[in-house]
């Protein structure tokens, strides 16, 4: 028999605790500030009628007289004096909490979720960009593994990797895919064509299978079927980085490999035969489409343009 549950935490606060409103307390303390009822209006956008209600009701519920009445000047009582002081410091603490802040209030909260190598090799490397051209949206990402179908929860946008429809939306990009292995494998074989990899290791991913690049090179072998099936793309680059056998590999998720010379292309830069993919990552906006939704998209789909044009680059050579 599983134990019972705990029981709730019970309450703190005495059961005859009196509470007054906040805008008591700030009628209050700009009152005792400024010295008059008109000013202390001025400040917080009301009446002077209304902040003497709003210190009457105080001093109600609190059963004490706070100012002294029948002072030709706003004048603090005795107990005023004690309570403004404690009023300042629980006003203090409520103000330093950054929910509080009207600066953050005015914040734009968003949730994206992207696939893992979408999001390490494209999106973070990119993210100040976004933050500093977009200040007052307050980004957050989640991971999510399309191939298993785990969707990131209650994001707002996600980028999705699937089959590219001529008559949908336009992806992020088109990406091209291309044999990519370690200086090291390379050096422990020549490799001059295609055919050529039917002696070396082929790493093996669903989401970008050999097949479609293998009959464009007029080899007539079936899909590999020996070693690791990794789901992630960067978990294949990754083995490739580390010599396990050659990766068909997108060069905008690939750069960094690229720019370091930890991956190259098996047949030399320009030389190694590239397949468009019929796959690409996508731009899925969940619910109605709002002001940040949309500057994010646009976003995305410039970063996405550039990770292409920069992968491209790198394998194919100057132009």
């Amino acid at each position: 028999m599983s134990a019972p549950p705990p029981p709730p935490p019970s309450s703190t606060f005495p059961p005859d605790l009196r509470l007054p409103s906040l805008d008591g307390l700030r009628a209050f303390e700009a009152a005792a500030r400024l010295g008059t009822f008109e000013r202390a209006g001025d400040e917080l956008a009301v009446t002077a009628s209304a902040v003497g209600k709003r210190i009457g009701a105080l001093e109600e519920l609190l059963g004490v007289a706070l100012f002294q009445r029948g002072a030709k000047a706003l004048a603090l009582s005795a107990v005023g004096k004690e309570y403004l002081a404690q009023v300042r410091s629980a006003l203090a603490l409520l103000a330093a909490m950054p929910l509080h802040q009207r600066a953050v209030q005015r914040k734009q909260r968003l949730r994206l979720s992207a696939p893992p190598t979408f999001a390490r090799q494209v999106l973070v490397p990119a993210l100040p960009e976004f933050s500093e051209q977009h200040q007052a949206i307050e980004l957050e990402v989640v991971l999510s593994v399309p191939f298993l179908d785990l969707a990131g929860a209650d994001a707002e946008l996600a980028v999705r990797h699937g089959p590219v429809d001529p008559n949908g939306p336009p992806p992020l990009w088109r990406d091209h895919l291309i044999p990519l292995a370690s200086p090291a494998l390379l050096a422990a074989d020549t490799l001059r064509s295609p055919a050529d990899l039917a002696r070396v290791p082929l790493l093996r991913t669903p989401v970008d299978p050999w097949l479609p690049w293998l009959r464009a090179q007029g080899l007539d072998w079936p899909e590999p079927d020996q070693g690791p099936r990794l789901i992630d793309l960067g978990l294949v680059l990754e083995a490739a980085r580390c010599g396990q056998g050659v990766v068909l590999a997108r060069p905008a998720l690939a750069r960094r490999w690229l720019g370091s010379g930890a991956l190259r292309p098996v047949f030399g830069v320009g030389r190694t035969p590239m397949l468009q993919a019929d796959t690409a990552y996508h731009l899925v906006t969940v619910g109605t489409p709002t002001p940040a939704t949309l500057a994010l998209s646009h976003w995305l789909h410039d970063v996405g343009a550039r990770a292409a044009a920069e992968g491209l680059a790198l394998v194919s050579g100057p132009a």
